[in-house]
């Protein structure tokens, strides 16, 4: 039985050691926190930090953000209340600080593929590397995946067939010249993108009827040109400057049937868990710093 009282992180700012224990409603369940993932939304959005890991029973899920708005509660807490259907049971083979990261950005990866982009075929942060792994699991012919290069042997080790270095040139001048045979179904910006170039130019290397799927800027506000650009190239004719391809915007909608299709991949060893680092429940504001730095490559955990 979950005390009355607990030691939390509000709005992952203010650190409180009797903050009081929610009461389970309808369809909701306690679960005791072993593991938090934050998410690089969350230092724009202090409260939201969706993903956990729990104990008593082993499963794992993630807070809908609305209720984190509400409450100004994320998984940042001893006891968390969350409803049943957020969670699925942890497979053995992943430690609790692992699979805390698979929820939120696991289902991100999904819909961007299967929901928006309607594609067995991707090219993709955590989300990126996840993306990969989902497509080539789901039977992707081709995965092309783009980082810098010091994480080639990283981003390959994960099912990219193909690698692009995007600090040598920007990856739309790269298709132009290299032009894919056959051309790509679907493109997946995992990192938010405030250049809309290479939607642009992507006729060079989408194929017609493909889709642009972008997990939005997150890095601030876009500049209002850049911003106006975008927008003009979604919405105008072709002969306006319109860009004849699909765009679309991944927000995720929870979905058990999505949540329990990662919680297979992982039974499966299709699906790796991606750690970056793990931090004490204390140093919640150091765990955020890594997380500011743009450089963590995958997860970072709190526990």
């Amino acid at each position: 039985m979950a005390p009355t009282t607990q030691q939390a992180w509000i709005d992952a700012v203010v650190f409180e050691t009797q903050h009081p224990v929610k009461k389970p409603g309808k369809g909701e369940v306690i679960v005791k926190v072993q593991a938090a993932a934050l998410n690089p939304v969350g230092y724009k959005l202090m409260g939201m930090l969706p993903n956990f890991i729990a104990r008593r029973p082993l499963v794992f899920g993630f807070i809908p953000v609305q209720t984190s708005l509400a409450t100004k509660e994320g998984a940042l807490q001893q006891y968390a209340c969350v409803p049943a259907a957020n969670l699925v049971y942890k497979p053995g083979s992943v430690k609790f600080t692992e699979a805390a990261g698979f929820s939120l950005a696991g289902e991100t990866a999904w819909q961007a593929i299967f929901d928006c982009g309607h594609s067995r075929q991707a090219k993709p942060s955590a989300v990126g590397a996840y993306a990969i792994q989902i497509a080539k699991a789901k039977g992707a012919a081709r995965v092309v995946a783009s980082a810098s290069g010091k994480n080639e042997d990283f981003v390959r080790s994960l099912g990219a067939d193909e690698f692009v270095d995007y600090t040598k040139r920007p990856l739309h001048e790269h298709f132009l010249e290299n032009p894919p045979s056959p051309k790509f179904h679907l493109i997946f910006d995992a990192v938010g993108l405030t250049d809309p170039t290479l939607f642009k130019r992507s006729p060079a290397y989408l194929a017609p009827g493909g889709t642009f799927v972008s997990v939005g800027s997150i890095h601030g506000i876009r500049p209002f040109f850049q911003g106006l650009q975008t927008l003009f190239a979604i919405t105008w004719p072709a002969w306006l400057g319109g860009v004849p391809r699909g765009y679309k915007m991944v927000f995720v909608n929870h979905k058990p049937t999505d949540l329990k299709q990662i919680q297979l991949l992982v039974k499966e060893g299709k699906f790796k868990p991606i750690v970056d680092s793990v931090y004490e429940f204390k140093d919640v504001h150091t765990a955020y710093e890594r997380i500011m730095t743009s450089r963590a490559r995958g997860k970072v955990v709190v526990r």
